[in-house]
């Protein structure tokens, strides 16, 4: 299975929403929480330097973007073509 990274804000909805996709389909994902900022929202920006909220999602080191993101490759079916690499 893919190796999936989300970095996260606390009381973020759509945080929340992307968290509940993959936890549905069963899918193991580290959380990085960058409520207080810090080295890990630097390193988010690094990572994706056009996405600057939360969630940003990466699927084995590719950035798919946020939780509307999520949502339409998992409309699409590519979600689990993806997960499945």
């Amino acid at each position: 299975m893919a190796k999936v990274e989300m970095y996260t804000k606390m009381f973020c909805p759509f945080c929340a929403r992307a968290k509940k996709l993959l936890d549905e389909k069963g899918v193991a994902f580290e959380e990085i929480d960058i409520t207080m900022g810090g080295p890990k929202r630097k390193e988010m920006l690094e990572r994706a330097p056009n996405h600057t909220t939360v969630p940003s999602i990466f699927i084995d080191g590719r950035h798919v973007g946020g939780s509307d993101d999520l949502a339409a490759l998992n409309a699409s079916g590519e979600l689990d073509t993806l997960l499945a690499a």
